[in-house]
């Protein structure tokens, strides 16, 4: 290591030494503990370069932090193929490289997060937990883009903008309600069967390593042929999968905000490395008429007892970011960023979310977040998009002909790639263009299934949780919410309401003592009681 330092100074002609403190400018800062001024008690001078330089920079730190997904954490790792779907050899139904090869390992990284709270949020809010995985493949970047249930609230990317804005903090007080979530849920049926789960313990996972991860959306694989099957993606932790109770969170919470970064970082620097295995499962690529809802509706779990799990590797997380900023903050996802063998379905959310969630990038890191080391790609890239805020692009990067920043040409500049290699997919299509429902909605079917299947304590703790956070809403909403729980399960309606009214009438106690409820009770509780208990003291 020593040599190596020594070469570097050669090579960079100086002999400072490499802990030294230089500006970006390279220049050696002799003092930074002083800025410049007249005299040693001021004024300060206009040429105070490097305190302006210090300052400026110090004051645009920050980006932009995710409207959806702002808290997580993120780590580094490795994916290694099994070469095979199950039994079968992975190429029967996809070309993609990253698959093929038994024991072939691809760098990735992950970042994972809760979904509607803000970056400094508490991990153990009751929120879907972001799984987002990028691929450093051999052909390019491959984003999973996911969360850890495998299934989502919605099913048309048309009402995602509305539904976040319902669940996050009122736009008036800034506090919390769950009466917004409940407003937008109440007029979405189709949101019952992830409020089951989202209510139950696994909305609360009890850290990053022991929860699962989905791609959620439908997705494509292709094969040699050009033939096309429905996919979906699915982590499971080698770990095991660990929920939480409100209770345990909320004890969590009181000691600290942030323990699921902390246990991921802490368990990768301990070498106690965390370890998924994915799994598919794959469908003719049809509108399969015997199912009682359309397998592209994000709303529902395909049936594992006729579309199994299939195993095709594992992925493996053994390094901790240096910086988190410039690694985990600055990682940039896509839904549309696929590699050769990958593809669309024709999946609504999945259509949204490409666009959304890249343009999402280039406002928050801008127009070339693509050359951030975290997000370029492990192999050659050749572009004609250029120029921007910080385009770090190689001037030297086009040898043909670098006045050629244009395609086609007979000049020289960048030439198309051979398309003769593999036969695309080419899907095809009739039928009106329109704006209208899909037809197999079953929105309750799925949630009294999932209902039914919990555990006597995940029912209670569901039952629990719900009747708390609808105390508090309008009669009106609390009536179409036990509705939707009715239909999904006569039990389950009935449950809900009971406990929802036993918790109406301790609230209706609460209102006689104190002021204006807002919010679950529990929070208004500890809101209300600050004050009783600080400790006065006189002003100095």
């Amino acid at each position: 290591m020593k040599e190596n330092n020594e070469e570097l100074k050669k090579k960079m002609g100086t002999g400072e030494n490499e802990e030294s403190l230089t500006d970006r400018q390279g220049h050696p800062i002799r003092d930074n503990q002083n800025m410049r001024t007249v005299g040693n008690r001021g004024p300060a001078t206009l040429e105070n370069y490097h305190f302006i330089e210090k300052i400026s920079h110090f004051d645009r730190e920050e980006i932009p932090e995710r409207i959806v997904h702002a808290r997580g954490a993120g780590a580094f790792g490795y994916f290694e193929t099994y070469g095979k779907v199950g039994d079968e050899p992975v190429e029967k139904y996809t070309r993609a490289k990253v698959f093929s090869g038994a024991g072939k390992q691809t760098p990735l990284m992950v970042r994972f997060s809760t979904v509607a709270g803000s970056r400094h949020s508490p991990e153990t809010d009751r929120d879907p937990r972001g799984f987002a995985v990028k691929m450093y493949t051999e052909d390019g970047n491959w984003d999973l883009v996911g969360n850890n249930l495998k299934i989502f609230f919605i099913r048309d990317a048309m009402k995602f903008p509305d539904m976040i804005h319902a669940f996050k903090t009122d736009p008036a007080s800034n506090i919390a309600d769950p009466q917004r979530m409940f407003d937008f849920v109440a007029r979405s049926p189709e949101a019952t069967h992830m409020i089951t789960f989202l209510f139950s313990p696994w909305g609360i996972p009890a850290t990053y390593r022991h929860m699962q991860g989905s791609g959620v959306n439908t997705y494509k694989w292709v094969n040699e042929k050009g033939e096309a099957v429905l996919v979906k993606y699915h982590w499971e932790p080698k770990q095991g999968i660990r929920n939480l109770t409100q209770k345990e969170a909320s004890e969590i919470q009181a000691e600290n905000v942030g323990h699921a970064t902390q246990d991921l970082y802490e368990a990768i620097e301990n070498g106690d490395y965390p370890e998924w295995e994915l799994f598919v499962q794959i469908m003719s690529d049809d509108e399969h008429p015997e199912l009682d809802f359309d397998p592209l509706d994000d709303t529902k779990l395909w049936p594992q007892d006729k579309f199994p799990f299939l195993p095709v590797g594992k992925m493996v997380l053994d390094r901790n970011p240096v910086d988190y900023h410039a690694e985990i903050e600055q990682a940039a996802f896509g839904t549309g960023v696929l590699v050769d063998g990958l593809d669309f379905s024709d999946d609504k959310m999945l259509q949204g979310r490409t666009f959304s969630y890249s343009d999402t990038q280039r406002y928050r890191v801008g127009a070339n977040y693509l050359k951030l080391p975290v997000n370029a790609p492990k192999k050659r890239v050749a572009t004609n998009q250029q120029r921007g805020a910080m385009d770090v692009k190689n001037p030297y990067e086009n040898p043909s002909n670098p006045s050629i920043n244009y395609e086609p040409s007979v000049l020289g500049g960048y030439k198309e790639a051979d398309s003769s290699e593999t036969p695309a997919h080419e899907p095809a299509y009739n039928a009106k263009v329109v704006s209208a429902p899909i037809d197999r909605t079953n929105n309750y079917g799925q949630a009294g299934e999932t209902y039914r299947s919990f555990e006597d304590w995940e029912r209670d703790e569901l039952i629990n949780n719900l009747g708390d956070a609808l105390s508090v809403c309008d009669p009106r909403i609390q009536e179409e919410m036990i509705h939707h729980f009715t239909q999904a399960d006569e039990d389950y309606g009935r449950r809900v309401r009971e406990n929802m009214e036993e918790k109406m009438k301790a609230n209706e106690e609460m209102k006689k003592s104190g002021p204006k409820v807002y919010g679950q009770p529990a929070a208004n509780k500890v809101a209300q009681g600050a004050a009783a208990k600080g400790h006065e003291a006189k002003p100095y």
